[in-house]
């Protein structure tokens, strides 16, 4: 069964700001602070637990604009999303948004740098162990001046606010599987100054990044 509800909110970055290191509860958080017209929403963002749990993040540049022109156009505010790859849903290991622009060029074909091309564009290359500081200054980093906000995940039950900002699919067996499916992942979308989309996303370290067609790992 996948999450009881998911999509994106669009809006305006008002602040970041980090947990007490010293008081949080089972999970450490990065948390943005998006103005929409309801209000201001509260994004919380996982990087670290106590419970042992490892925590990774990855950034992925350049994001292809034609590919994400269908969440640019929409309203600041909450938007509900279906799990499809039409409707603007996040998918890391599916969605072509999220691939990557690859990191060697050559005018002339070469098998190896294709392959290598390969490599650096898929969706489980890049992966970092998050030390919470680690992840936090690369989100807090790349928040710095933007233009626009698109955080993805699930809202919450009570005051406004989104969490799940992060690959909800691929976990084993246990507390969470159940809430797995395809084209629900987390993650945060960055409109940088000159209009660049930076996409900052974050995962569980036991979580599959090789799932079937109903986010449950192989």
């Amino acid at each position: 069964m996948p999450l009881a509800s998911y999509g994106v909110l669009v809006g305006r970055l008002v602040r970041f700001a980090r947990e007490d290191p010293d008081d949080f509860g089972s999970w450490y958080h990065g948390k943005m602070y998006i103005a929409a017209p309801a209000g201001e929403y509260e994004c919380a963002v996982d990087v670290s637990t106590p419970s042992g749990v490892p925590v990774q993040y990855r950034e992925v540049r350049n994001l292809n604009p034609q590919l994400f022109a269908s969440t640019a156009a929409l309203n600041d505010g909450w938007h509900l999303l279906a799990s499809t790859p039409t409707s603007g849903a996040l998918d890391y290991i599916r969605s072509p948004l999220l691939r990557g622009s690859g990191g060697c060029v050559t005018v002339v074909y070469d098998p190896l740098l294709a392959w290598l091309n390969e490599i650096l564009k898929s969706p489980r290359f890049g992966w970092i162990d998050s030390t919470a500081d680690n992840a936090l200054n690369l989100l807090e980093q790349r928040l710095l001046g933007c233009e626009r906000v698109y955080v993805f995940g699930a809202p919450y039950s009570t005051d406004l606010g989104v969490h799940d900002i992060h690959y909800n699919q691929g976990d084993p067996p246990g507390p969470f599987q159940h809430l797995d499916g395809i084209w629900q992942d987390g993650g945060t979308v960055i409109k940088r100054p000159g209009g660049e989309l930076t996409a900052v996303l974050t995962k569980f370290k036991p979580q599959s990044l090789t799932t079937d067609g109903n986010g449950l790992p192989l």
